[in-house]
C-alpha cells in the first residue's frame, strides 16, 4: 500500500490522516511522507547496488532541513546549486565529502565556500568558470576538484523548459569541445581534474535519451585516456521521472541496467543526482475550498492555494491530480471543474475541465504529487505569506517550516529617511 493513500475513507500519509493535519495546521499547506521518500531512495540505491554509485540527493527539488536530514540518515550526499543549497546541506549533515556543487553560473563566494567546505567536487560548466575556480584555488594554497559538465546534445523527450543537455542549452561544455577544455583543466595548477558530468534535463520517461547520453559520454573517456588523462569519476545526473498523470517512467532497476550496459565497464565511481524521483510523489499540497462558482459555461472550484505556492501548473502546464481528502462515494459522478486559487492572476488555475466529484466550501483537496518543485519555488507574491511545510513519520507529524506571520513579512521591508514621518 502506498504511504499516502486512502484508510478508512481519508486520505492519510502514512497513519496519519490528512483531515487532521489541517485542522492542526491552517491551509493550505505541504505535507510530506517520510516513508514515501525512504522507499524511493532505497529502491534506487538497491537497484544500483551492483555499482560503485554515491547517490546525491538533489536540494532543488525540495530544500527542507528536515527533508534533506531525511536523505542524509538513509546515506545521501547532495548535488547543490547555490551558497544557500550548500550551507543547507552541511546544516543538515550531509557529509562534504559527498556534496557536488553544480550549477551554471557560480559566484566566488559559492565557490571559495566549496573549497573551503571540502566537498567531493565541482561540476564546471564552462572554461571562465573553470579559470576563475583555478585563480580561486590557487590562492588558498589548494587544488579544486573538479567534473568537467558536458553537453552531449541529446533531445530528453521532455517539457522544453526542463531540458538541459541540448546544444541550445546553457549548461555544459559542447561534447567536441571537452577534451581541450579537461586538457587544459588538467595543466592548471589550482584544479585537480576527477572526472566528467552530464545531466540533460528532468521528468525524463524514456531510457533512450539517457541511452544515447551515457554512450556519447563513455565514448569521450575513452577518447579522454587514450589522450592520457586520468577519469575515474562520473556523475551521471539525475532527470529519471515520476508518474504525475498516465506516464510509465521506467522503473529503477531498468535504469541500472541500461548505466551498466553504457558506462559499467569503465571503472569508474559513478554520482548520480536523483531529486524528483525521491521527493515527487512522496508530498501533497493540502488546499480547501473556499467557493464553488456556477456561471453558465463552467464550475469554478476556487481554493485557498495559489500558484504562489504552485507555479508548476502556471510555469509548465503541468499536471497533477486532485482528490477529495474525504473518498468519494463508489460511483459518485463526476463533472468537469477549473480548480482555481484567489490570486490576481488568469493563470491562477491549477486544473481545466478536471473531472471532479461535488464538493463544497469548506472540503479538503489534495494536490499529489507536489513533493518536488513545489515548496521549493514558492514565493510571496500578492503579499500571500509562503505556506507551512509538515513531516509525516508513521503516526507523528511535525511542522517543519512555520508559516511567517503576516508582521514579519512587513517587518522585511525599510522605508528610507525621506518617507519616514518626522
Amino acid at each position: 500500500m502506498s504511504p499516502v493513500c486512502y484508510r478508512g475513507g481519508e486520505l492519510c500519509a502514512e497513519e496519519v490522516p490528512l483531515a487532521r493535519v489541517a485542522e492542526s495546521v491552517e491551509t493550505p499547506l505541504y505535507c510530506y511522507s517520510s516513508a514515501a521518500m525512504a522507499e524511493s531512495y532505497r529502491r534506487l540505491a538497491a537497484a544500483l547496488g551492483g555499482l560503485p554509485a554515491t547517490l546525491c540527493y538533489a536540494l532543488k527539488a525540495n530544500s527542507n532541513l528536515a527533508v534533506i536530514r531525511t536523505f542524509a540518515r538513509l546515506g545521501a550526499g547532495a548535488d547543490v546549486v547555490s551558497e544557500g543549497e550548500l550551507r543547507r546541506a552541511l546544516a543538515a549533515g550531509v557529509a562534504p565529502a559527498k556534496i557536488v556543487l553544480s550549477g551554471v553560473g557560480k559566484g566566488a563566494r559559492e565557490m571559495a565556500l566549496a573549497l573551503e567546505a571540502g566537498i567531493l567536487q565541482v561540476n564546471v560548466e564552462s572554461e571562465p568558470e573553470l579559470e576563475a575556480l583555478a585563480a580561486l584555488a590557487r590562492g588558498r594554497g589548494r587544488r579544486a576538484p573538479v567534473a568537467l559538465r558536458v553537453n552531449p546534445d541529446v533531445d530528453p523527450q521532455t517539457h522544453a523548459k526542463i531540458t538541459t543537455g541540448r546544444r541550445e542549452n546553457k549548461f555544459g561544455v559542447a561534447l567536441e569541445a571537452a577534451e581541450a577544455v579537461l586538457v587544459r583543466a588538467a595543466s592548471l595548477p589550482g584544479i585537480e581534474v576527477q572526472g566528467v558530468a552530464v545531466h540533460i534535463g528532468s521528468q525524463l520517461v524514456s531510457l533512450d535519451p539517457f541511452r544515447r547520453a551515457f554512450a556519447r559520454i563513455a565514448g569521450l573517456v575513452r577518447r579522454l585516456r587514450a589522450a592520457g588523462l586520468a577519469i575515474r569519476r562520473l556523475d551521471l545526473g539525475g532527470g529519471l521521472g515520476i508518474r504525475y498523470r498516465d506516464e510509465q517512467p521506467p522503473t529503477p532497476e531498468a535504469y541500472a541496467a541500461l548505466v551498466a550496459e553504457t558506462v559499467g565497464g569503465l571503472g569508474c565511481e559513478l554520482i548520480f543526482e536523483p531529486g524528483r524521483l525521491l521527493v515527487g510523489n512522496a508530498g501533497v499540497l493540502l488546499t480547501r475550498v473556499l467557493y464553488v462558482k456556477r456561471t453558465a459555461s463552467h464550475r469554478f472550484v476556487i481554493v485557498d492555494a495559489g500558484m504562489n505556492d504552485l507555479i508548476r501548473p502556471a510555469l509548465y502546464d503541468a499536471w497533477h491530480e486532485i482528490v477529495p481528502v474525504r473518498e468519494p462515494a463508489p460511483g459518485a459522478g463526476l463533472a468537469p471543474a477549473e480548480v482555481v486559487g484567489p490570486v490576481c492572476e488568469t493563470g491562477d488555475t491549477f486544473a481545466r475541465a478536471r473531472a471532479l466529484p461535488e464538493v463544497a466550501a469548506g472540503d479538503l483537496l489534495a494536490i499529489r504529487s507536489a513533493g518536488a518543485y513545489g515548496a521549493v519555488m514558492a514565493s510571496a507574491y500578492n503579499s500571500r505569506p509562503l505556506v507551512p511545510e509538515v513531516l509525516v513519520r508513521g503516526a507523528d507529524f511535525a511542522v517543519v517550516r512555520p508559516r511567517p506571520a503576516l508582521a514579519a513579512m512587513l517587518a522585511e521591508d525599510r522605508l528610507p529617511p525621506w518617507l519616514v514621518e518626522s
